[in-house]
């Protein structure tokens, strides 16, 4: 199966299908740039598409396919406890979930509860919003 990046003009999480790829897209994001992630996410949610998939996968694999994004041994390690935490969440508040810090949770409100936060501090979700507004 091809996988074909996403496309630059939109942000990572408008490219996403549901709240645990989401997660994954905002840890992923951490400590990278949004263009090393436009192609590593495709390739990690072709392989693996649900929590449980992901779960069951091989760790050395997810490794190999997050190692562009660097720190890929903690990385992976973080995304699997966030995904074993994700399968009993309530969806309601991000921050409940392991790895995922602020820009996660407004990101979540924004995308998934449509609900946009006062204090958003990251440049990017700031456009975001702005161009909401305009």
């Amino acid at each position: 199966m091809a996988v074909i990046p996403m496309k630059d003009e939109l942000m990572v999480q408008q490219q996403i299908q549901g709240e645990w790829q989401h997660m994954v897209a905002v840890m992923c994001l951490n400590q990278t740039y949004r263009k090393q992630d436009k192609w590593v996410l495709p390739q990690l949610f072709a392989r693996y598409p649900t929590p449980a998939k992901f779960l069951a996968g091989r760790r050395a694999t997810q490794e190999r396919i997050l190692k562009p994004l660097g720190m890929w041994r903690v990385r992976t390690a973080r995304i699997r406890k966030m995904t074993q935490e994700f399968l009993d969440w309530d969806l309601n508040d991000a921050n409940d979930l392991h790895g995922i810090g602020k820009y996660g949770a407004d990101s979540y409100k924004i995308f998934f509860k449509g609900v946009i936060p006062t204090d958003v501090q990251d440049k990017e979700l700031k456009k975001y919003v702005e161009s909401l507004a305009s």
